[in-house]
């Protein structure tokens, strides 16, 4: 191999595939030497080439069952060798598909398949670390990398510190010493590229780091203890005690049909969500029955109002009016659109209030073609750690990594659906694995004919995937 490689090396000098000059790394750090393998694409026959030889590093391909290239410059090395070697290749998406399914991880693939990542060039190893975090998150097993270059800053010990082996045909050093020999170089560039080496390291960065094992792997008793927000907490133990991760929408227009299937429900659920303004005969009275029933069978009250004005104006909506909210809904809803403000106007709300209250913050909605996505989740996201106020956030995917927050997410059937009006609807499984600590189930049980049985089968199937999601 030690000839195909030095062959190799000449090959991507000669097509500008390494430059030397002043560059920077996508890790920020100043480099005089640049290795871009994006270049390969337009040659077929180096693309061949090194796709062969950095598979020869796999030695024994029988126990892979998927390969999945780091986007974006390794998914033609990657589609290479999965063609090659007649083995499946998952592409991961650097972002969560906004439309259809939605997906992160594209491909056919099983829990507990074992997967092989290809890289083209490793500094600190981050992006490797978040590939593997992904493809962990779907229940895939991934425990090898194979890479083109270790720039030798410290991706290599990131990497091997979070359990994953990694294997790379050069390192920056190795290839200098073959340019040199080449007569590609001259020995006063490699002396720079070595001093350089010495003297500058990548961040150190480990898979624990990363957002999606934590959360996912603690129990809720467990995180209840590392909540801000009180109700979070309270929420969190009343479902490790109840055994129930349903959130049921009861999204009737007659009071009466709201409590009588509040009895049945009550039991059973976590949080009843309603839709206050849509209740055609709402009175105070039917507010005492459901406040009643949630003592009674301890569950909290959810108003789905989705707040989305400025603070002043929210402030109003939640307190005074008709229904005033802020009296008796532990949790709302709410647009994090105007930002800051508006749970400062929230909070206003509540000075005279003295029961703990929640908002969930709408980060992500199930409907097709929704617009919350990229830098309006950043940007939700980023209200959250300032707000004490905060008990989840609203969304379809693991997008948050703190322990203490609740990630509740809309659009659950028992088979996947969607309607005419856009709404698309994932398993129990599917949402539970994609992060979903508490789950909404509305027309799947108020439509079905024999609703306690639907009931009980959500709860249990979402309790069953929680157990198997912390424990795998």
């Amino acid at each position: 191999m030690d000839k195909q490689l030095k062959e190799l090396a000449i090959d991507l000098f000669e097509i500008n595939a390494v430059k030397f000059g002043d560059f920077v790394t996508k890790v920020g750090l100043k480099t005089p030497v640049y290795v871009d393998l994006r270049m390969i694409i337009a040659y077929p026959k180096i693309l061949r080439k090194i796709s062969k030889i950095l598979w020869a590093l796999a030695e024994d391909d029988k126990d892979v069952d998927q390969i999945c290239g780091v986007p974006y410059t390794a998914l033609p090395i990657a589609s290479v060798i999965s063609v090659e070697s007649d083995i499946p290749m998952l592409i991961r998406r650097k972002e969560a598909k906004a439309y259809g399914t939605k997906k992160l991880i594209e491909g056919s693939f099983k829990q507990g398949d074992t997967c092989v990542i290809i890289e083209d060039v490793v500094t600190s190893g981050s992006s490797i670390l978040e590939t593997v975090r992904d493809l962990q998150n779907e229940g895939l097993n991934v425990t090898k990398a194979l890479v083109i270059m270790d720039r030798q800053q410290g991706g290599r010990k990131n990497i091997e510190n979070s359990g994953i082996q990694m294997q790379s045909l050069y390192t920056l050093s190795q290839l200098m010493d073959y340019l040199l020999e080449a007569k590609k170089v001259t020995a006063e560039t490699v002396q720079t590229v070595t001093t350089y080496l010495s003297e500058n390291v990548a961040p150190v960065k480990t898979l624990e780091d990363e957002s999606a094992p934590k959360r996912l792997k603690l129990d809720f008793a467990e995180r209840s203890k590392l909540a801000i927000n009180p109700l979070a907490a309270k929420l969190l133990n009343l479902m490790s005690q109840k055994e129930t991760m349903l959130c049921l929408a009861a999204d009737l227009t007659s009071a009466q049909d709201i409590i009588d299937l509040t009895e049945i429900a009550g039991p059973h659920i976590a949080v009843l969500k309603i839709h206050v303004d849509i209740i055609e005969d709402f009175n105070q009275t039917f507010i005492q029955k459901l406040k009643q029933l949630s003592e009674k069978h301890r569950f909290l009250i959810m108003e789905d109002r989705k707040f989305g004005d400025i603070g002043n104006t929210v402030s109003l909506q939640y307190e005074k009016g008709l229904y005033k909210i802020a009296e008796w809904a532990d949790l709302i809803t709410a647009h994090p659109v105007p930002g800051a403000g508006i749970l400062d106007g929230l909070k206003n709300a509540l000075k005279n209030i003295s029961g703990d209250r929640g908002v969930f913050l709408i980060t992500e909605m199930s409907s097709q073609g929704a617009l919350t996505r990229e830098n309006y989740i950043k940007e939700s996201l980023a209200l959250s750690k300032d707000s004490d106020l905060i008990t989840g956030h609203v969304c379809q995917s693991n997008i948050f990594s703190d322990p203490g927050l609740i990630q509740l997410t809309p659009g659950v059937k028992l088979a996947k659906a969607s309607d005419a009006l856009g709404q698309q609807y994932n398993t129990p499984e599917v949402v539970v694995s994609a992060g979903a600590d508490l789950a909404v189930v509305g027309r799947g049980i108020t439509e079905s004919p024999d609703k306690i049985s639907s009931i009980l089968k959500y709860k249990t199937q979402l309790w069953a995937a929680y157990k198997n999601r912390i424990s795998s």
